[in-house]
């Protein structure tokens, strides 16, 4: 999983509020075994106007997301932070995340940053013209007209993302103590290994 510092990009105003996982990414665009191309059918109802937000020029490439509330509810599929990422988001801001949703973009190295809507719709105005930046080491979001919005994240969650690790890079950070505990467990009971 790549570390997440501090991020400084474009974002896309999108908004709109109670997004589910099914309007990130349909289940048609899930046919595939890999995570590679999901990006392609992320928001595509959307996306089928040719004026969206997605694909505008200005837009391309945008590394933050601001949503509404309750942001990815619906279904539990593991494939809308996937989609996400593949279309090149790195963090999305919105007033609520839904909770099973907000576990598999962590998992998957996917920021959320929960704000008031007030701050939302600061940084909507803000986004249309200027960049924004996601301070995750100092938990605060910064426009360059000096806002600066604070966010609170669970400290597990950020010492994850700042260091890359999801569940296999946890695990492998313990190799030692598994290969001593494998070796303790070879001597004192062989006929178990």
């Amino acid at each position: 999983m790549q570390a997440f510092d501090t991020l400084t990009g474009i974002a896309v105003p999108f908004g709109a509020a109670n997004v589910d996982t099914d309007a990130i990414i349909p289940a048609r665009f899930l046919k595939t075994v890999t995570r590679t191309g999901l990006g392609r059918g992320a928001f595509a109802a959307l996306r089928e106007n040719p004026d969206n937000l997605f694909d505008s020029p200005r837009n391309a490439g945008a590394p933050i997301l601001i949503a509404g509330d309750n942001f990815g509810c619906g279904s539990s599929r593991e494939h809308a932070p996937w989609a996400l990422a593949d279309l090149g988001f790195r963090t999305v801001i919105a007033p609520s995340f839904a909770d099973i949703f907000a576990g598999n973009a962590f998992k998957n190295g996917l920021l959320l940053v929960v704000l008031p809507q007030a701050q939302i719709d600061r940084l909507m105005a803000i986004a249309g013209e200027h960049e924004i930046t996601v301070d995750l080491e100092n938990q605060v979001v910064t426009t360059p007209f000096q806002d600066r919005f604070a966010f609170e994240i669970d400290p597990f969650r950020k010492a994850c993302l700042l260091g890359g690790l999801d569940e296999i890079g946890l695990t492998t950070q313990m190799e030692g103590e598994i290969a001593a505990y494998e070796a303790r467990l070879q001597r004192e009971r062989p006929w178990a290994a």
